[in-house]
């Protein structure tokens, strides 16, 4: 492998000026990267403040414990119950066959930056994973793409979930996720590393029950050798640890709102996108109801929680009753996730993605109102994987591996299209049509005025002619496509390599698709690069 970065914007103008950092940017932020001190300080401000470092660690242990253990994820463990620790963490919805490739860059950034800050700092640094377990919407999760001869196709998992379980109650059927996955790696096609991978995830597919542990098995299989913790937001136990700042999300729901919303005001202000959408009356929490999520509102007046509908309704009272009796009924939606995390872990840096930058920053007065400071915010890693034969394409079709990647193929693609096509012959055609339908008019006009009832065979004639015109124009223009077949699937081959659908490669492309195709050391291999965080877009030629 060979690394190579150039710069390509963010998704959001947001997020571009933050990897930047540039005012007034980094105004909605407690730390700037820019000072070469960051984590520094930093870590002096957890310091001054107490963690469950010990309880915390058991319960990652626990979490972890049916998953094949090493000395690596022990070690660190045992690095967080130590005082003087810190984390890198990030989180991500657990996805199908660990979902799209930015999943895989976020975890290898965590892994990164904790590397790296632990050697700066001298203090340990520990990598955690935090997936959105409580999450409930499916259809994010449910698929992996694939390319079937010249297009990229969704594979959804075909087991029908309803209503709005917690990805992590999602149980799913062995033998259809089983039959799913083989059905993936055959698109994947055929090599040397196949029977053996394939073999493999079937094995994890089998030993969990859930979406989520599944997801967690394989992500543990591919990162445990780096001390990688893993925790699904909705397990059990952590809601234990979480109680005691539930409450204070439910004694505070109505200030931290009001604290999202002056923050809010102000980037509306400085005409940036709200990420957030958040009602006046939102409580930022969910309540776990026959198996559905419920997100609860708070009326001001009478001190009440309740659905919107009005079905569910408790009084604080009732409501702090029932967490401190059944703290797995709670959950935090996108304003009380960052909150409970800062709470719970001794958090040095939190990666994300150009998205999570832009909604993180509407939540600082909400972090100050808790009395709390939102961590230094790391951009995860952003790579495309550029194959062999795909650095060969491009070369051979004078298109620029920046361009491609930055802009697609498709521009490339029609101006070799243009130049093949036979424009003239289109604009004989053109001319024809013209000319017929302004004779057509003619008839039509003269046989308003003479006999009317032929108007109607007239303008099925016309209809014919255009449609026989148009016809005459596609067929055409599909001979010119087969004599230039070979060049032409080579730009449609780089599109889906590089840009697939359109969207950047790390949002579509599996990484079981490079595992399959280059062996199990494949993630081992993109490791061991050292990956300044400068904000760079990153080529991985492999």
């Amino acid at each position: 492998m060979e690394l190579e970065s150039l710069s390509v914007p963010a998704i959001n103008r947001f997020a571009s000026l933050y990897l930047k950092q540039e005012a007034p940017v980094t105004d909605f932020f407690h730390y700037n990267l820019s000072a070469g001190t960051v984590y520094e300080e930093r870590a002096a401000d957890l310091q001054a403040r107490t963690y469950q470092r010990g309880p915390l660690a058991a319960c990652i242990e626990a979490y972890m414990k049916p998953f094949a253990f090493s000395e690596e994820v022990a070690a660190s463990l045992e690095k967080l119950r130590d005082e003087r620790s810190a984390v890198v963490i990030g989180g991500q919805q657990a996805g199908l066959l660990t979902g799209p490739l930015y999943t895989i860059y976020k975890i290898v950034s965590i892994i990164k930056l904790a590397q790296q800050q632990e050697s700066e700092l001298g203090i340990p640094v520990v990598p955690v994973f935090w997936i959105a377990g409580e999450d409930h919407d499916f259809l994010e999760v449910n698929h992996v793409y694939v390319e079937r001869e010249s297009s990229i196709e969704k594979l959804t998992y075909p087991e029908r979930i309803t209503g709005k379980k917690m990805v992590s109650d999602i149980l799913y059927d062995k033998e259809h996720m089983k039959g799913w996955i083989k059905k993936v790696f055959a698109n994947f096609g055929e090599t040397d590393y196949t029977k053996q991978l394939l073999m493999h995830v079937c094995e994890e597919a089998e030993a969990a029950s859930s979406v989520t542990e599944f997801f967690s098995r394989l992500v543990h299989s591919l990162f445990h050798r780096y001390g990688l913790l893993v925790i699904d937001s909705a397990f059990k136990p952590l809601r234990e640890l979480e109680k005691p700042f539930f409450k204070q999300l439910i004694e505070q729901a109505e200030v931290i709102t009001e604290a999202v919303h002056r923050e809010q005001k102000v980037m509306a202000g400085l005409e940036f996108n709200q990420m957030i959408e958040l009602s006046a009356s939102a409580a930022n929490l969910f309540l776990y109801e026959n198996e559905e999520r419920v997100l609860l509102e708070y009326d001001g007046e009478t001190k009440r929680f309740s659905s919107k509908d009005g079905v569910i309704q408790y009084e604080k009272a009732e409501l702090l009753n029932l967490l401190e009796r059944e703290p797995e009924k709670f959950s935090n939606n996108v304003v009380t996730r960052p909150l409970m995390q800062e709470w719970l872990f001794p958090t040095l840096a939190f990666i994300a993605g150009p998205g999570e930058i832009a909604y993180w920053a509407e939540l600082k007065a909400a972090f100050e109102q808790l009395d709390m400071k939102m961590p230094p915010i790391e951009a995860r890693l952003n790579m495309t994987l550029v194959e062999r034969g795909v650095v060969r394409s491009l070369e051979e079709l004078h298109v620029p591996l920046d361009v491609a990647v930055r802009e697609g193929i498709e521009a490339p693609k029609e101006r070799f299209w243009h130049s093949v096509r036979d424009d003239h012959f289109h604009e004989m055609i053109e001319g024809v049509e013209q000319s017929l339908m302004a004779q057509y008019d003619e008839l039509e006009k003269r046989a308003q005025n003479l006999h009317q009832e032929t108007v109607p065979v007239i303008l099925k004639n016309r209809e014919f002619h255009l449609k026989q015109l148009a016809f005459l124009t596609r067929k055409t223009d599909e001979m010119i496509q087969r004599r230039h077949e070979v060049v032409l699937n080579k730009y449609e081959k780089l599109q889906n390599a590089l840009r697939p659908l359109g969207s950047p490669q790390e949002r579509i492309r599996n990484v079981y698709e490079y595992l399959n195709k280059y062996g199990p050391d494949f993630v081992h291999e993109l490791m061991e690069f050292d990956f300044p965080f400068t904000g760079k877009h990153y080529l991985v030629k492999i």
